[in-house]
């Protein structure tokens, strides 16, 4: 199996956008094979939390640290996949895993994510390289305007930092810093057919509207740090967060008799030990 490796001027576009789309990423068959073994995945549904945005609309995400030999870990310890991750990162550490996150934005019901960094709730974590943390968003069905794609601010990553405070149940950038933002950047909506990976800046502005259509938003977000950044208030994800990823052939996520997460090793996140949350 041969996938796209970075260019440097794909590079360099994320560097100065915050963000790159890689369309095609994934094959059809493994994204099929993912998305039936998330939709049957016991651990999934009874892990799942619910995040409530400013309107009381939820959206329902599992978040585990450990990458295993499941199919989610073998997607997020695939060699190109880590490869890119390791082209665009600041540093020279090695790559780890942060933690992992399956994305269910049901139809009518799926609720909006306001407008954030991920490194504003990971600085809560007092992780301090900000440019040494990433997302990587792999689409499992389609995301478009109806419902409720990623939304994201491009080249606001530059701008460090903001403030965050809450929003409903979630944690949301200062309105003002958004506001000017919008003013000289320019807002996209990053839409993504299943298979397409989206690589994105931890301090990116991004949200998403609810989903209000009648089909599902279901999406992958894996996390990535180098094992130099340490996250000195992250107990759960210390040894995931600078463990160096235990690197796997592309082609491992087409092996047979793949499975959803094994609960033992996962090492889900309890909503009520988020410290991104308190």
């Amino acid at each position: 199996m041969q996938r796209q490796t970075l260019t440097s001027a794909q590079i360099e576009q994320y560097h100065q956008d915050g963000y790159l789309t890689l369309h095609g990423f994934f094959s059809a068959a493994e994204i099929s094979k993912l998305y039936h073994i998330a939709i049957e995945d016991n651990a999934i549904s009874k892990h799942a939390i619910n995040v409530n945005d400013s309107t009381g609309k939820r959206s329902k995400l599992a978040l585990w640290y450990k990458p295993g030999n499941d199919a989610y870990g073998l997607l997020t310890r695939g060699k190109s996949l880590v490869d890119a991750v390791d082209k665009v990162l600041a540093g020279e550490a090695a790559v780890c895993h942060f933690h992992s996150k399956l994305m269910q934005k049901e139809p009518q019901v799926g609720g909006a994510w306001e407008w954030h960094q991920d490194y504003g709730y990971w600085y809560k974590n007092e992780f301090l390289l900000p440019d040494q943390m990433m997302s990587v968003m792999v689409a499992i069905t389609e995301a478009n305007r109806a419902n409720g794609c990623l939304q994201v601010i491009r080249g606001s990553h530059k701008m460090g930092r903001v403030e965050h405070g809450f929003s409903g149940e979630q944690v949301g950038a200062a309105a003002r810093y958004v506001e000017l933002a919008l003013k000289t950047m320019e807002l996209v909506y990053v839409e993504l057919e299943p298979g397409d990976v989206l690589l994105f800046h931890s301090n990116l502005l991004h949200r998403s509207d609810a989903n209000l259509s009648d089909r599902p938003r279901w999406s992958m977000i894996s996390c990535y740090n180098r094992a130099s950044n340490i996250g000195y208030n992250e107990s759960s994800s210390a040894s995931s967060s600078i463990t160096p990823i235990d690197i796997v052939p592309d082609d491992a996520l087409l092996q047979e008799q793949l499975t959803g997460l094994h609960e033992a090793d996962a090492d889900f996140l309890q909503k009520e030990a988020d410290v991104a949350l308190k």
